[in-house]
């Protein structure tokens, strides 16, 4: 499959994983965490993720914020990290995760281009609207769509169709890029154009949908996406 460029009219980001490194939190509570730091972040994502999921095939919605804790919860009782103030301090942190270091230029590019840009995440409003403002690309972005808009969790189809409802498109005439597989074979399911930004070397996924085109990181994207 080849990406319709002159299809697209907008980028739709997922957020965390794809802009926002998630390991940003625990890497700078590695004094506390030493050598646990790693594993920390890994199993704290791995839980954050599989709480969204249960959560949304028992119809038991949660906001984001009370999933992040519940799963940071369980990942610091499952490596006997029991500090209430490092607690407090990792989800503080998570309110201000860094940016990849690509991302500010690529957005940028993106939208000189004319492209409508959007963030669809299964962040709640008021942790994606920290996460923009820490980050300074407020001014790239024309919408921040959360999951609570629909209240279920990716990858459920009405998200997706969400994103086309507040831009006012058909799902080929999106460009959606997530770093999560899962997140990118069901936006392909849906009908959008997909862009897998496969920082983590995943597999292939064997699931309805199949990416456009897959990257290592967004700054291969504009090669892509723009003419010339």
């Amino acid at each position: 499959m080849t990406i319709d460029r002159k299809a697209i009219r907008a980028c739709v980001f997922d957020a965390y994983g794809t802009l926002f490194d998630v390991a940003s939190a625990t890497a700078r509570c590695q004094d506390a965490l030493g050598e646990k730091t790693s594993r920390l972040s890994s199993l704290w994502r791995e839980k954050q993720l599989q709480y969204t999921w249960l959560r949304a095939v028992q119809g038991r919605h949660a906001d984001f914020w009370q999933v992040t804790g519940d799963a940071l919860d369980y990942a610091m009782d499952a490596l006997d990290v029991g500090d209430a103030d490092l607690r407090r301090r990792l989800m503080a942190l998570y309110l201000r995760l860094d940016v990849f270091a690509e991302v500010p230029d690529v957005l940028q590019r993106l939208r000189l281009s004319g492209m409508s840009m959007a963030i669809l995440s299964n962040g709640s409003p008021s942790m994606l609207a920290a996460a923009v403002e820490h980050t300074n690309i407020a001014t790239e972005l024309d919408l921040v769509i959360s999951v609570e808009e629909v209240g279920v969790y990716k990858p459920h189809p009405a998200v997706y169709g969400r994103a086309t409802e507040r831009l006012g498109l058909a799902p080929r005439q999106i460009c959606f890029l997530s770093s999560n597989s899962w997140d990118a074979y069901a936006a392909s399911a849906f009908g959008m154009q997909v862009i897998w930004c496969n920082r983590y070397g995943q597999r292939a996924e064997r699931l309805p949908g199949l990416p456009e085109a897959e990257v290592r990181n967004l700054a291969q994207v504009p090669a892509l996406l723009l003419a010339g």
